[in-house]
């Protein structure tokens, strides 16, 4: 039987089928390739720009330098704050052929001027400076202290429009021109730009100058901020270079150091990291805390949690005196703490809060002032404590001491005892008018005082303060000391002074402390709150509302830049300042560090591990 041949018809229509399949194929195969992922999804090229995808793009080149260039010339391209890349070609050349050049350059320079004196015109700087710098570039090259290259320089700005395109492209020829240094566009060109400034390692545009071995180390290109130490814990990631900020604060001029932030941007998440992190290499810490942040991390190191409360049985005694060696302070640890005193008891009977006509409220009289002072004499003189060192081993008094004392004297005495009876038979009796029962002998201490009153809040934190005070004078070692929400002591004229004073000193007895504020305005609006910023060697703002940015703007001397990233940070992000140098920082935590310090239950709901399943 004989076979039916197919016809051209079906032939042609098979041979379509298969390089359709074909085509198909390799569509299929191109898709999936990771070039075909990365790269964008259009590109146009103009006369003087490219778009990419929605981004526009515009490729400069460098093609003038002055005689002389200083070192981190490239330092302000580098550090400037826009999207940009930056390329360099750098071909090395041989020194012989170099020194026939110049010589040959050297000889057309002098015949020109002989030629000119000879018709007697006047010098020619220009000709001279050319024919000293030919000749020491020779003297170099044939001793080998110098070597020729041919250099060149491209960037490429990306922006979000043509306008915004064109203002960067200002700002960088303004950076340039300022320094002698000339750059173009490079019209019709575009193309071999983009080429040569992503990294390929092709130089199309071959826009190159002469330059010299020291000249091409002054471009040198890592100049962006840094500050990473040898030593130290780390911050977070430096967001201008993708570097670790790694610090040890107590390295710095003092320890100190103060976060702003409006809530919900991480100050708390922040400082917690960093105790966490000092903790391992022997730091101890100490925090008040009035939100109870700080319970969940100070179990999970076995750190010591000290609730303050009205029906707590914790009790702190402000009359404790430190136990000082050295002998000076030993001679002067009465007297302190007796000014220290002075302040709690302004605080305790009406505070120096101004009022609305500039006049304090409840403010004491000079007679009061007067007849206190000597009231608290008499009562460390009643328990055997007078300003021999000898004396200061002895059970220091209590409130209730003060009370007896003040309402047997003559005097202001007798009223100032019933303004003082709420804190030892009243409302307030307890907390502070019996002997202390603490011990803060343990890596990390938290004081919470979320459950006093709203007006019993900065008496407590002022005792708690004294008595880490006394605590750290006592026993000198390596302590971080954090006071959250510390706007509540700056609204006293008092409370203000005494963390102003801590600030100070704190450096001599080896003590950091750490001020968090989120109430910028009212913080920055105290002259002591403003004296704590400048003893600070350490500052850190993340976003803030817009009202605080102009504050914060005044003190930290930003730039506009700066000033409006500020008020638009995400969280963890912010302007990380140590000492003289500042960068824009990202908080990292890894995954177990996240699960201890957050305060945000979805974000510790989403880091906690996967439970093991039950054994069966």
């Amino acid at each position: 039987m004989a076979k039916k041949q197919p016809s051209a018809v079906d032939v042609a229509a098979q041979q379509r089928a298969r390089e359709q399949s074909e085509v198909e194929q390799a569509f299929l195969k191109g898709v999936s390739t990771l070039r075909d992922l990365i790269a964008p999804s259009s590109i146009e090229i103009h006369s003087s720009y490219f778009r990419l995808g929605t981004k526009y793009g515009r490729t400069l080149y460098v093609y003038g330098y002055p005689r002389q260039i200083y070192t981190g010339w490239l330092s302000s391209l580098i550090n400037i704050d826009e999207v940009l890349d930056v390329s360099m070609y750098i071909y090395p050349v041989d020194s012989q052929v170099v020194l026939n050049n110049l010589r040959k350059k050297v000889t057309q320079l002098e015949a020109s001027t002989s030629i000119s004196n000879e018709k007697g015109k006047t010098r020619d700087p220009a000709i001279e400076a050319a024919i000293n710098d030919a000749e020491e570039l020779r003297d170099q090259l044939q001793l080998g202290a110098e070597r020729f290259f041919r250099y060149g320089l491209y960037i490429t700005l990306y922006a979000d429009s043509l306008d915004e395109l064109n203002f960067v492209q200002n700002k960088i020829e303004t950076l340039f021109g300022q320094q002698l240094i000339f750059s173009k566009v490079a019209s019709s060109q575009q193309e071999q730009g983009l080429n040569s400034s992503i990294p390929q390692m092709t130089d199309q545009l071959q826009i190159r100058r002469n330059m010299n071995t020291g000249a091409i180390s002054t471009s040198f290109p890592f100049t962006s901020a840094d500050l990473t130490d040898n030593s130290g814990i780390l911050y977070g990631i430096n967001m201008h270079n993708n570097g670790l900020v790694i610090f040890d604060r107590f390295k710095l001029e003092n320890a100190n150091m103060v976060v702003f932030a409006k809530s919900g941007a991480g100050k708390s998440f922040t400082v917690k990291l960093e105790a966490l992190r000092s903790m391992m290499l022997g730091s101890e810490i100490i925090i008040i805390d009035p939100e109870n942040e700080y319970q969940k991390l100070a179990d999970a190191v076995g750190g010591s949690y000290i609730r303050l409360s009205l029906n707590s049985n914790t009790r702190i005694n402000p009359f404790d005196l430190p136990r000082v060696i050295d002998s000076e302070e030993a001679d002067d640890a009465l007297r302190a703490n007796l000014v220290t005193l002075h302040g709690l008891f302004r605080l305790m009977l009406g505070g120096t809060q101004m009022g609305p006509n500039g006049v304090p409220l409840g403010a004491l009289s000079p007679s009061e002032e007067a007849d206190l002072d000597q009231a608290l004499i008499d009562t460390y003189a009643r328990a055997g404590i007078t300003s021999d060192p000898l004396t200061h081993n002895s059970p220091p008094p209590t409130i209730s001491d003060l009370y007896d004392t003040l309402l047997h004297m003559g005097g202001s005495g007798p009223q100032l005892a019933q303004r003082l009876r709420k804190y030892t038979t009243g409302t307030f009796a307890g907390i502070f008018s019996q002997q202390s029962n603490i011990d803060i002998n343990n890596p990390m201490v938290v004081f919470n005082i979320r459950d006093l009153e709203d007006e019993l809040r900065p008496v407590a934190m002022y005792i708690v303060l004294s008595h880490i005070w006394n605590i750290t004078r006592t026993i000198q070692k390596k302590r971080m000391l954090i006071v959250d929400e510390a706007w509540q002591l700056m609204k006293y004229d008092d409370s203000a002074n005494f963390l102003f004073s801590l600030a100070k000193r704190a450096r001599k007895y080896h003590l950091g402390l750490t001020t968090i504020s989120q109430d910028v305005e009212d913080f920055m609006s105290s002259k002591m709150g403003r004296a704590i910023v400048a003893n600070s060697s350490m500052q850190l703002l993340l976003k803030q509302s817009s009202s605080a940015v102009d504050v914060l703007s005044d003190v930290f001397k930003l730039t506009e830049e700066e000033k409006k990233r500020l008020a638009n940070f995400p969280i963890g992000q912010g302007l990380f300042f140590a000492g003289q140098s500042h960068v824009h920082i990202q908080i990292q935590a890894s995954p177990t560090e996240q699960q201890l310090i957050t305060t945000n239950p979805g974000a510790a709901q989403q880091q906690k591990p996967p439970q093991a399943p039950p054994a069966a």
